[in-house]
């Protein structure tokens, strides 16, 4: 049995619970839920890009965020002179003979006839190669680390303004993605979620132990933000009066103020993003991609290149995914790498795509909304829910100091039993593919 509802009416549904959310708790606890929503949605697009227009099942989602991510300190960040001057040029240097000697090895490779020869020529190319890389990286990369490494320690990034970073973290994951394409598009579905999980995970690897590019686990912290700071508006002349006209204190208006700012350019972000979305998928590429999803093999009997194709969304949903990715860096004003954990929150926008409906680019926003918001509003309904059982049973008993205990799991509960329930009541998702 599948039961549909008016979008509009769930759409409203959804606005209600933010809107309850700043009543009942406060709205700077509101806009706070909805900014990382809307970067959510964003993910959730992306996602629905690659699966519900072409059927890639990629779950390495987190490693094209976590590229935004980096761009936003490539960006914003500015450059440690310092830093360049101990050893920027020869790390440079050795990246060069990095990519030098992989790109050598497989000219080589295309080069040489197959046989004997072509293997040992492989085998020099690599090995010299290597062996150049490391003799240039490494001393440079210990001299880069070594600058002051309690705050830097990192050759910094280009100093730009940081909503550069936004696109710049599109087309970062995006090469990356062509790269991965290149090599992964050609497995079978459960192989290629198994690649692509791998390759989110080396991603993140680097980040967390590579210290000259963004600190690793030490973070980098004051990006730059693209709206005003808190401090600076309370500052501004008439701001206390306008706060004390309000009912409401300077520090909380500020705080409100600065959010609902950036929910304004995360909006605009979503709105071009999801327009584009739309106008894809009625296009006639649109229709080729699901026809191609449908299927593959009728789609390449009619002449249609379907490895290409693959390529192309999946590189146009991992640059959405990396926009998203540099949105949150930003959002956050810090680049935490060990807050990327690939299984969970790859897990977290899946469930964001099928409950809202797979192939419905509303419904992938719908599903970024709702989900996200249940994601943290759960734990504290949780206890407040478990609170009340519990007050009803005697004091000491175990039955409540368990059902304490058990309010942390309620997201994880959460989750599953709306995923069971859209699949079992509404499997196309709460706003189905037309």
């Amino acid at each position: 049995m599948t039961r549909t509802f008016p979008p509009a009416l769930l759409f409203a549904a959804v606005a209600a619970l933010f809107v309850a959310t700043g009543v009942i708790q406060s709205w700077n606890v509101a806009l706070t839920v909805l900014n990382m929503a809307l970067v959510s949605a964003i993910m959730a697009l992306g996602v629905n890009m690659q699966w519900g227009y072409a059927g890639l099942f990629n779950i390495g989602v987190m490693g094209f965020v976590a590229l935004g991510g980096l761009a936003a300190v490539i960006i914003g960040m500015p450059p440690v002179a310092e830093a360049w001057a101990a050893g920027g040029l020869r790390l440079m240097l050795g990246l060069v003979c990095g990519a030098a000697t992989v790109a050598a090895a497989m000219l080589a490779w295309k080069a040489m006839p197959a046989g004997r020869a072509r293997t040992l020529a492989m085998l020099a190319i690599l090995v010299g190669g290597f062996a150049l890389y490391r003799v240039v990286f490494d001393p440079a990369k210990a001299a880069v680390e070594a600058v002051n490494p309690a705050s830097t320690g990192y050759l910094g990034g280009l100093g730009l303004p940081v909503l550069l970073s936004w696109p710049a973290g599109g087309l970062i994951a995006a090469g990356a993605a062509w790269l991965i394409g290149k090599t992964a598009l050609g497995l079978r579905s459960d192989y290629l979620a198994i690649a692509t999980l791998g390759i989110a995970e080396i991603i993140i690897a680097v980040l967390k132990n590579e210290d000259w590019l963004a600190r690793g686990v030490k973070n980098v912290i004051g990006i730059p933000r693209p709206v005003p700071y808190e401090v600076d508006l309370q500052a501004r002349p008439g701001f206390a009066e306008r706060a004390a006209a309000l009912g409401t204190d300077p520090a909380t208006l500020s705080g409100i103020a600065v959010k609902l700012a950036y929910a304004g350019l995360f909006a605009v972000v979503l709105v071009v993003i999801l327009v584009l979305a739309q106008l894809a998928l009625k296009s006639p590429w649109g229709r080729m991609m699901r026809a191609i999803r449908d299927n593959e093999v009728a789609a390449e009997a009619m002449g249609k290149d379907v490895t290409r194709r693959h390529l192309q969304v999946f590189v146009l949903g991992s640059a959405v995914c990396g926009i998203a990715g540099a949105m949150m860096t930003t959002l956050d004003g810090q680049l935490t790498p060990g807050a990327y954990q690939p299984l969970r929150f790859t897990f977290l926008v899946w469930v964001m795509v099928i409950v809202g409906g797979s192939g419905n680019n509303w419904g992938a926003v719908l599903g970024g909304f709702l989900i996200y918001w249940l994601w943290v509003m759960v734990e504290p309904i949780g206890l407040w829910a478990l609170g009340g059982l519990t007050a009803l049973l005697p004091q000491g008993s175990w039955l409540a100091a368990h059902l304490g205990d058990a309010a942390a799991h309620m997201r994880l509960l959460t989750m599953g039993i709306i995923l069971l329930l859209v699949l079992r009541f509404s499997p196309r998702g709460l706003i189905p593919e037309r």
